[in-house]
């Protein structure tokens, strides 16, 4: 028998719950928490109470309070679908309570737009000492695209050297302006400097001021931009023969238009302004009057295409290969209610959470999607939702 509690109850929680209460071979208790008890109560009545045993009120930010709710629920895993400035309070909590832990980003504090993985490995130790797991970025990027990296390099490879890991949503949601996952992360997330890795150091750039215009399967030619994503770390680390690694993600033009205007007036400041009397933050208040990324996947068309393009050699001749999946927001709306980006997170953090709680994956400590056997994962891919395919290339795509 396994349980498992889950934290969160935004969009890509929303998948979670729904595919794991399909499967009870791995997921035979189910318990959610969230600030909001409402959004419990709702997927919970979505779900059934016969899936989905017990919805709890939670301040995912404060320790003490998560590990009593472990304490009450004692599940085998924890699921951290939560905000990512929650990630460390959460594992400490893990820790206390001896419980497994996974998540699908990794740590950011909330007074700074930076997020890197050094504070969730620094608790390497302490994990392993405690005999339990934890598994980070257990999403698409980060996540499925870390477990291509290793699937390429275990069949296709003998050494990786370049790697560009690229994520186009061709969809249309019809709103002039939104993001597709938690406004406030994404914007944090896409106005950082861009950085990639090169000859052994890493190497900044402006904001989305490198741009390659990327042909991608089923949707056509897109806008790419040259980002910094967590994977990026990761990767590197794991696969040292990697000469350059980097990170693309498409852009429309009246997307960028209004965001460099919101940049212009301080509205994606995260430092906070007196207003009325009182301290607010623009970019929460922004969040706040912009459309929920969940209101979004009803009529929403269009498809995602997620994947890496690898570089190495095999033989002693090099080669390019392109690991992809395209993913159709109308077909996760008509499965889950949700839309493509919400569900293509959404699936990896059940799969992850599958092997860690059929011991295929499991190991004490801190781990990274690309450290284990990616064979099993890929397996579940296909089998869920997210079907990937390869493609050998007669080159690489990009122009440098």
């Amino acid at each position: 028998m396994s349980r498992v509690l889950i934290i969160g109850a935004g969009g890509v929680a929303s998948v979670t719950i729904k595919k794991c209460a399909r499967l009870p071979e791995f997921f035979d208790e189910i318990y959610l928490a969230s600030r909001t008890l409402s959004k419990c109560e709702a997927l919970q009545q979505e779900v059934g109470a016969d899936r989905v045993k017990g919805v709890f009120a939670l301040d995912a930010d404060n320790a003490k309070d998560v590990e009593a709710l472990i304490e009450q629920v004692k599940p085998d895993l924890l699921i951290n679908l939560a905000l990512p400035y929650q990630d460390l309070p959460i594992m400490d909590a893990c820790l206390a309570t001896k419980t497994d832990y996974l998540d699908t980003a990794n740590y950011e504090p909330k007074d700074e737009a930076k997020f890197e993985y050094s504070w969730q490995w620094a608790y390497q130790q302490r994990f392993q000492d405690a005999g339990i797991m934890a598994l980070l970025g257990s999403g698409f990027d980060p996540g499925v695209t870390n477990v291509y990296t290793a699937y390429a390099a275990k069949h296709y490879f003998d050494e990786i050297h370049y790697l560009d890991i690229v994520d186009c949503n061709g969809g249309d949601h019809g709103q002039a302006f939104a993001t597709n996952f938690n406004p406030e992360i994404n914007i944090r997330e896409i106005t950082q400097r861009g950085k990639y890795w090169e000859d052994g150091q890493w190497k900044e750039t402006d904001p989305l001021s490198v741009r390659e215009d990327l042909d991608y399967q089923n949707i056509g030619v897109r806008a790419s931009y040259l980002m910094f994503h967590e994977e990026l770390e990761s990767i590197v680390k794991h696969f040292p023969t990697l000469k350059r690694a980097r990170f693309w993600m498409t852009f429309g033009d009246a997307y960028l238009t209004h965001l460099k205007v919101l940049e212009g007036i301080g509205m994606t400041s995260i430092e906070p302004i007196d207003f009325q009397g009182q301290k607010i933050v623009p970019l929460e208040f922004l969040k706040a009057v912009l459309p929920n990324p969940g209101s979004l996947a009803d009529g929403y068309t269009g498809m995602t295409c997620i994947g890496t393009y690898i570089t190495g050699i095999k033989d002693g001749k090099e080669k390019t290969i392109f690991i992809y999946n395209n993913c159709e927001h109308a077909k996760c709306f008509e499965e889950v209610g949700a839309q493509a980006v919400s569900y293509t997170t959404g699936v990896p953090a059940m799969i992850g959470a599958a092997l860690m709680l059929n011991k295929k994956w499991h190991k004490p400590g801190v781990w990274n999607m690309e450290q284990f056997d990616p064979d099993p994962f890929m397996e579940l891919l296909n089998e869920h939702g997210l079907p990937w395919n390869v493609i050998e290339c007669d080159a690489s795509p990009f122009t440098r």
